[in-house]
């Protein structure tokens, strides 16, 4: 049977952000979200010149070449769902391999898809790390182009079903970093799980698209204050990178 195919943007072979320890990360080429603080813009079109054309068992194959330094694989993007049938088969591959079923899997989103794209996923999938943009739509729509009631309805869902890793909180000030929003935002994750882990993470310019390079970064004033409001409201794994 035909390997399942891809459109991939980059490959990081080694990574420390992208999840627990050090990882391989695939970075999906298209994303539904248009979103101003990206700084990856380049990934969003679903079709690049740049795009690499690969497949799952060519991956599999360069996964297997650094295994020994891994603790395991995260597919981002772009939006990692947007390809869910290649991440699906790709975890699969790495579960039945011996020599890779020892890595952790992960999946870092931006929470934009239907139920049955998680139920496809979660069986293979160790952690998702959600991004939520914004709790208030109106202003998650000013930052994404879209609603937020899909990436809602995910953390839910994800949690519900045990493999909801990490809730991220990007913050871009003037948008949605004021106390309110922030009490407001840790009140719904409170409601959801106390202990959820939350990453707090300051919005910077690099690799911005020209027109939104005037955005002001998240100073680590604006940070500190930020992780306790949150933690003041009731999260108790609140975290600043």
């Amino acid at each position: 049977m035909r390997s399942t195919p891809v459109r991939v943007a980059d490959v990081v072979p080694f990574s420390w952000v992208d999840g627990p320890g050090n990882r391989y990360v695939v970075f999906l080429q298209g994303c539904p979200f248009d979103c101003i603080a990206c700084h990856n813009p380049e990934t969003i079109p679903p079709h690049r010149p740049d795009t690499r054309h690969t497949d799952v068992d060519e991956v599999l194959e360069e996964i297997r070449a650094v295994e020994p330094y891994l603790e395991g694989v995260t597919v981002s993007g772009g939006e990692a769902t947007g390809q869910w049938r290649f991440v699906r088969e790709l975890f699969r591959g790495m579960i039945a391999d011996p020599q890779l079923a020892r890595l952790s899997t992960y999946v870092d989103t931006n929470g934009h898809a239907l139920r049955r794209v998680w139920d496809q996923l979660v069986p293979v999938t160790d952690g998702f790390m959600v991004d939520l943009k914004a709790l208030d739509p109106v202003v998650h729509h000013e930052l994404t182009g879209r609603g937020n009631e899909l990436v809602l309805d995910s953390i839910r869902y994800l949690h519900r079903r045990g493999r909801l890793a990490e809730v991220r909180l990007l913050l871009v000030p003037g948008h949605n970093d004021d106390a309110d929003q922030l009490a407001r935002t840790a009140r719904w994750l409170v409601d959801l799980d106390p202990g959820v882990r939350t990453v707090v993470i300051g919005f910077r310019r690099h690799g911005v698209r020209p027109e939104h390079a005037d955005l002001p970064e998240a100073t680590p004033e604006l940070l500190d204050t930020a992780s306790g409001v949150l933690r003041d409201a009731g999260l108790r794994d609140v975290h600043v990178v």
